[in-house]
């Protein structure tokens, strides 16, 4: 095991106070989120050890750190429950009293090089900070910040924060906007901290079911407590496969119907191959596994890429094809991901504002099936904390796992090209090496990142 030392844990507030008595609510899309889940994010960075000491880097950013949390009240404030409509308690609100993020330092032994040559999950979790929600929530702090400097050069960020505030895609807002105002002085791209699209007139529908053609499934796992997640990361293995822009386009030709026919995009050719390869692996040897995905809406709404909180809506796909090839899923999921228009989305958050709280059971089912998730609109690249050093890799976890397993796709933060992707997978151990060894995934050729 490589070795960590934390160094210390303190607390960082903005560094303008907070409106006294602001509170931020949250949407319907945040309240599906359990309060057990929790994403997690890890930014590895090179440095140049002969031009700053030990400790240089870590002050810069808890410097910078500070400076973007004014911008960010409800990153810094507490949650508490609103008044019930009912018998029960209230949902989740966020109070805005800038108590700060929790902040771990900490220092690894060799070079970021060295850790990443065979990084696994049990090493990766040591350079991120995590706490379990406390008896009384409202001294519980949703963000964690861990800064692990590496003695030999380099640096990591990890950053885990509660899902009921931050999808994927909010977590690494943060760290671009941080990234920004630490090199920069000043952000590119403000957050937007506003509720969902308001309603439309006219569109009220008595007794409409919009999981007809769109369900509101929440990914959930069986294991919910501590001791349970522990469980589930110790038969969970996680692979992450890095595809380049010409492993990527060969995938996009071998999932096309046919020569002229529509191409299916990077995601659908990515998903459908580990959807087709994990289908194998768990002993189908007809048709598919069932699968939930999950896409980001914040495009589809018309909201802008600074938007804060929950966006993402899940689906089911129910395969009509007996086959458990590449084709077969790529053009499933293409096929549902037509199904995403906007009125049909509305529709649902309409529904859920309208029910929020009345029909629980169907607000909470538990996804039984394996989980993707498609994250391309995240641009890890572009976290530049000194000038000409962005992240050489990232990696990206929702906890905990859902019991058959997930996978993530996101763009890659190498150079490679426009359409190079990193899929992390997680799945039971047995399976997870029975996916390394595939022949289709072998016909590709993938860099395996993590789970040699």
């Amino acid at each position: 095991m490589a070795e960590v030392n934390y160094i210390c844990k303190r607390t960082v507030v903005s560094t303008k106070p907070v409106q006294p008595g602001k509170s931020h609510p949250l949407s319907v899309l945040d309240r599906l989120v359990e309060p057990s889940r929790h994403v997690m994010v890890v930014y590895y960075y090179r440095t140049d050890r002969s031009r700053e000491r030990l400790g240089e880097v870590t002050q810069k950013l808890r410097e910078g750190l500070a400076e973007v949390l004014t911008y960010f009240p409800p990153v810094t404030g507490r949650l508490v429950r609103t008044e019930s409509r009912g018998s029960g308690e209230g949902g989740w609100s966020v109070k805005c009293n800038d108590a700060g993020v929790r902040m771990v330092e900490a220092r690894a032994k060799g070079s970021v090089e060295d850790w990443l040559r065979n990084v696994d999950w049990e090493k990766e979790k040591r350079l991120i900070h995590w706490e379990e929600m406390y008896h009384k929530p409202y001294f519980w702090s949703t963000f964690y910040v861990q800064l692990t400097e590496f003695e030999g050069g380099g640096y990591a960020i990890g950053l885990s924060c509660s899902h009921l505030l931050s999808d994927p895609i909010c977590a690494t807002v943060l760290i671009k906007a941080w990234a920004d105002v630490t090199l920069r002085g000043k952000m590119t791209s403000p957050p937007l901290f506003h509720q969902l699209p308001a309603h439309r007139p006219g569109s009220r529908t008595p007794n409409k079911d919009p999981f007809i053609n769109l369900c509101s499934q929440r990914p959930t796992s069986t294991n919910q407590s501590a001791t349970s997640s522990a469980s589930v990361h110790g038969k969970h293995k996680t692979i992450s496969l890095s595809f380049s822009d010409q492993m990527v386009r060969s995938c996009v030709a071998s999932a096309q119907a046919h020569a002229g026919g529509p191409s299916p995009s990077p995601f659908e050719a990515l998903a459908g191959l580990i959807w087709a390869v994990v289908s194998k692996v768990k002993g189908r040897r007809d048709g598919l596994v069932g699968l939930t995905m999950g896409l980001d809406i914040r495009k589809l709404l018309g909201l802008d890429d600074g938007f804060f909180g929950n966006c993402m809506v899940y689906s089911q796909i129910q395969p009509n094809s007996e086959e458990n090839c590449l084709l077969a899923a790529a053009m499933a999921i293409r096929e549902e991901k037509a199904k995403f228009e906007k009125e049909k989305v509305m529709d649902l958050i309409e529904w859920l504002e309208d029910n929020d709280g009345s029909k629980p059971t169907q607000q909470t089912l538990a996804c039984s099936d394996l989980l993707c998730l498609n994250l391309e609109s995240i641009d890890p690249r572009w976290a530049i904390f000194e000038d000409g050093s962005s992240p050489i890799q990232t990696s990206l976890y929702i906890e905990p796992t859902c019991d058959r397993g997930q996978f993530l796709v996101l763009p890659s933060p190498s150079e490679d090209g426009p359409l190079s992707r990193t899929v992390m997978i997680k799945l039971p151990r047995d399976e997870a090496d029975k996916l390394l060894e595939d022949d289709l995934i072998l016909q590709f050729a993938p860099t395996v990142l993590m789970g040699v």
